[in-house]
């Protein structure tokens, strides 16, 4: 939380004022496709992703009458140090081999094999940024795509599945 989190916090506090002032720039979140879903294992770093989405989706908000963009990017896995020697994971625990184990197997095993290209992704964000119309979100990679929109649909199945008990509770 403190540096994927609060670092990025304090960093668009300094900059919103400066931006604010001149009417315009664009601010750029690098979150995760962890932002908007989930993996086992991945629970402390999904929540300070899913913080990141959250606080930049009601930035945008705030900040679009004074000429601020705000663009969340949403990478899935490319290759990058995040699955190898700078990876820090907790000791194993047998109770969780089914789950979070398999995933501390695919991180290993992924590391310096990660299907995405950084160079890619940084010419698609600098193409975004320049985008007089940018979206919001920017996910990145195929399996990104794929994830967000796998959340996604189960998120509407359960809001289907529960919507006459939800409006039930309206007055």
């Amino acid at each position: 939380m403190e540096l994927m989190f609060f670092g990025a916090v304090r960093l668009t506090r300094a900059v919103v004022p400066h931006m604010r002032a001149r009417g315009t720039g664009t601010i750029v979140q690098l979150t995760s496709m962890g932002g908007l879903t989930t993996a086992p294992g991945f629970g402390a770093y999904c929540a300070a992703k899913h913080a990141l989405e959250g606080l930049s989706e009601c930035l945008a908000q705030e900040l679009r009458p004074h000429g601020v963009r705000v663009l969340i990017v949403e990478p899935g896995a490319f290759r990058t140090a995040l699955f190898g020697a700078a990876f820090r994971s907790a000791p194993e625990h047998p109770a969780y081999a089914g789950t979070s184990g398999q995933v501390r197997t695919w991180v290993a095993d992924a590391a310096g094999k990660q299907p995405g290209d950084p160079d890619k992704a940084a010419r698609a964000i600098v193409a975004a940024v320049s985008d007089p119309e940018p979206p919001l979100r920017l996910p990145l990679g195929a399996d990104a795509v794929d994830g967000i929109r796998a959340k996604l649909a189960a998120v509407a199945a359960d809001v289907d599945r529960t919507e006459a008990v939800a409006r039930d509770t309206t007055l």
